[in-house]
């Protein structure tokens, strides 16, 4: 897809997230240094403040409402930016929602490609060829094993996995990246084909990506990272980001 004006990115964000407006725009500016296009960003929020299940459930009713705000803007591609609300649905349910709030940008007359952090993290591991993969969560214990049971039901074995059990999102995302680097060392990495270093939109682990990917040898992901290379997926564009590990060097 090439055009003259600049790629117009909506996300639809939990009201409390802090982090996808930071680090998606992070990469796809870093992007615009190595290569021509260009991005604006445009979000709607959905009220979420505990991760639980039934804040969780009241916040997707949400998402249609900024499927069609963000539509209005006539965006380019849609990301839907909470991971664990979808997860927490029921297996498969990113394809229901990616299907449904598409639907409403289509009735918006404004269509565009919908991609949520759910089907991202599992698409972008996928594309790696990860069939076995080790995982760092902040939810609580039920929650993170909700994740855990989505991904294995997509086909990719969870060799392990930690719950750093932050209830509070506001503080998910207040959580410092460089603490990754020490966390991971508590989880078992033994013949596994990738990392996630965070598979929650709301805690920062940009910084550390490319980092503890050069440290342990094997690709680094983040439920960020996937969602980026989604995006790009579905704009037509290079799958590139300079210093953002292997899913964005070019090569997926």
């Amino acid at each position: 897809m090439s055009q003259n004006r600049p790629f117009r990115v909506g996300q639809i964000v939990p009201s409390s997230n802090t982090t996808m407006e930071t680090e998606i725009p992070a990469m796809l500016r870093a992007r615009e240094a190595i290569l021509p296009e260009r991005f604006t960003f445009h979000s709607s929020r959905m009220r979420m403040k505990k991760v639980v299940k039934e804040e969780l459930e009241a916040m997707d009713r949400d998402s249609d409402r900024c499927a069609i705000e963000l539509s209005d803007a006539r965006v380019d591609v849609l990301g839907y930016a909470c991971l664990v609300a979808i997860m927490s649905m029921g297996q498969g349910y990113h394809r229901v929602s990616e299907k449904r709030l598409h639907q409403r940008t289509v009735e918006n007359d404004a269509a565009a490609p919908v991609v949520t952090s759910a089907g991202a993290l599992v698409e972008g591991l996928h594309a790696l060829g990860a069939k076995t993969i080790s995982v760092i969560c902040p939810y609580m214990k039920p929650l993170t094993q909700l994740v855990v049971d989505y991904i294995e039901s997509e086909g990719i074995t969870v060799r392990d996995f930690t719950a750093l059990e932050i209830p509070d999102n506001l503080e998910v995302g207040r959580h410092d990246p460089q603490r990754l680097l020490e966390i991971y060392k508590q989880v078992d990495i033994t013949g596994i084909d990738a990392f996630v270093a965070s598979a929650c939109v709301q805690m920062p682990s940009l910084p550390i990506i490319q980092p503890l990917q050069d440290r342990i040898g094997i690709p680094v992901v983040s439920a960020a990272v996937c969602t980026t290379h989604q995006m790009l997926d579905k704009l037509g564009l290079e799958r590139r980001v300079p210093d953002a590990g292997a899913l964005l060097g070019g090569t997926y």
